[in-house]
């Protein structure tokens, strides 16, 4: 018995360390240190080796980014100061800062031209899923490529899981692809002082924003801001977080009634400086707008939705294709190091998360007791349950889907929330009344599909299905605009009902507040349907042909 024990034992060993080849490799050289470079010392002790490695000289790297402009100055300061670009003649980096949307043409045309790319840093998980699905990212293959043992060793200090999410991408080659260079949150960042003069609720969920409280100040002064996802993959995040939360069909409900109550951003640093300079009293961000809003703002705070957000590695890859994989490999190295990029996070200008936790026993970090405190909180968050898969195969039409209906169509819906939310506020109409309105302004329209020509809704299956096809410009212009239409006419309708409710003068509530709370506060959903079971098993399946592939190698 004991000997069939070990048998099997040592078969299920043996197929882990053929189907993660440079997963085990990795924790292995992590835990005896046996590295290319024996026992060199901190820091970066892989550079002797990196230079040893042939490479060429001076050479500038191309770095497509969604960081903002303050990060990516203080890295190429830093950087290019440093010993790993002085002594592995890297004379320059050029960062491509683009939209989401844009990415896949970039680093296609890139490659075309024969220069490409060499490095994709920050931008979420789901941006760098969906390159990586295109085939663009570099599999961190030591074999292939003896540089990336410098990306392997830092790796090793970053904790595999943050709040039960996973710091890297391992693909179905058995190779890593991407890696967190620091550590995201998702939440609302409020304005005490502005809360307090307009005499409004401290928010602390994402279904808060859409109380008609907030829409008192309306259309004259909107008191919430969210930015168009088109233009924020930050922004992206919280509405794909959103969806997931409360249920698809909630979800719309909540994020049209979010974006009714207020002013649409093109970006979500606009957000953030709204909410610092008091134009707004609350505005969804990421983590570290939210910590650099505090240190700006006494009176601002950064709120996480308690068993409502993620919590989410924020990744850095080598592009395919490289021509300086020597130098590349350094630069991300540098990234994830305690002594280099990870200290670019501390900056009072930058406040991130830094993914790298021993970066907190350097000088610097030690200063940084509140980055610390928000690290410990942020990586011991409870989360939902989020389903990156999902997320991946919506993600397009969900942001298309939002910037016809609540951004182009924007006045129209705030026109009409603004009336009724007024309406219920001054008593003029019911709560059974007010919920009707609401559910005429958000209830979903049908519109003609352009691939089928049948009349269909936006939901999570179509939007599942049309997600490689929007990509076609006649198919995209053609959703555009049935979108924006349908939208119009749905917010006109809802005004309309509003005003013949008036007119017939069917108000019987006397109340000068109205309630707190509007039918969008149902509880979040933890439920997994038909759909995402169906993505859970593909995925699974694919897993296990890469697995067989690599075991019959």
């Amino acid at each position: 018995m004991v000997r069939l024990l070990r048998s099997a034992l040592a078969l299920v060993l043996l197929a882990l360390l053929l189907a993660s080849p440079l997963l085990v490799a990795t924790h292995a050289k992590a835990a005896t240190q046996q590295w290319p470079w024996g026992n060199a010392k901190e820091p970066f002790p892989w550079l002797s080796y990196l230079k040893s490695l042939p490479h060429k000289e001076g050479v500038t790297l191309v770095i497509i980014t969604r960081h903002e402009s303050t990060i990516l100055e203080k890295t190429r300061e830093k950087f290019l100061n440093s010993p790993v670009a002085k002594e592995l003649g890297i004379k320059n980096i050029q960062f491509v800062q683009a939209g989401p949307e844009q990415w896949e043409t970039y680093i296609k045309k890139s490659i075309e031209r024969g220069r490409p790319i060499d490095v994709a840093w920050g931008g979420g998980p789901t941006l760098f899923n969906y390159i990586d699905s295109l085939g663009y990212l570099e599999p961190i293959n030591v074999k292939a490529q003896p540089a990336y043992w410098a990306i392997l060793y830092e790796m090793s200090k970053i904790p595999k899981t943050i709040a039960g999410v996973p710091t890297y991408k391992n693909g179905t080659d058995g190779y890593i692809h991407w890696i967190g260079a620091a550590i995201s949150s998702f939440g609302i960042t409020v304005n005490h002082k502005v809360l307090k003069q307009y005499n409004l609720p401290t928010p602390e969920t994402w279904a808060d924003l859409t109380k008609p409280i907030y829409a008192k100040e309306l259309p004259a002064t909107p008191l919430i801001g969210i930015a168009d996802p088109t233009m924020s993959t930050s922004n992206t995040r919280m509405y794909e977080i959103v969806l997931q939360a409360y249920g698809w069909d909630q979800g719309w409900k909540i994020l049209t009634l979010m974006a009714a109550n207020a002013k649409i951003y093109d970006s979500s640093s606009g957000v953030r400086d709204a909410v610092i300079l008091g134009d707004i009293a609350a505005g969804i961000t990421i983590d570290f707008y939210g910590y650099t809003a505090m240190h700006q703002n006494p009176d601002c705070e950064y709120i996480l939705p308690k068993g409502l957000t993620i919590v989410n590695a924020d990744p850095i890859a080598i592009i395919k294709g490289t021509r300086y994989p020597v130098q590349a490999a350094a630069f991300v190295a540098w990234v994830l190091s305690e002594y280099g990029g990870q200290q670019i996070w501390l900056d009072p200008d930058v406040n991130r998360l830094p993914i790298n936790p021993s970066v907190f026993n350097t000088t610097l970090g030690k200063e940084r007791k509140d980055l610390l405190q928000a690290y410990k909180t942020a990586t011991t968050t409870k989360g939902i349950p989020f389903n990156e898969t999902l997320a991946s195969y919506t993600e397009r039409p969900m942001q298309f889907y939002f910037k016809a209906t609540l951004v182009n169509a924007h006045d129209d819906l705030q026109r009409a929330w603004a009336a009724i939310a007024k309406a219920y506020l001054q008593g003029k109409i019911t709560k059974d009344q007010f919920n009707k309105l609401v559910n005429l302004l958000t209830q979903p329209f049908k519109f003609k599909d352009p691939v089928t020509g049948q009349m269909v809704t936006f939901t999570k299956e179509y939007a599942i299905k049309i997600n490689k096809k929007i990509s076609n410009p006649s198919i995209y212009q053609a959703l555009m605009s049935e979108w924006e239409d349908g939208a119009r006419h749905r917010y006109q309708n809802a005004y309309q009902a509003l005003q013949q409710i008036l007119q017939g003068g069917q108000a019987t509530s006397t109340s000068g507040t109205g309630p707190s709370t509007t039918t969008t506060q149902g509880k979040a959903k933890g439920g997994t349907s038909t759909t995402e079971i169906a993505i859970a098993i593909i995925v699974i399946i694919i897993i296990i042909a890469g697995a067989a592939v690599v075991l019959r190698k």
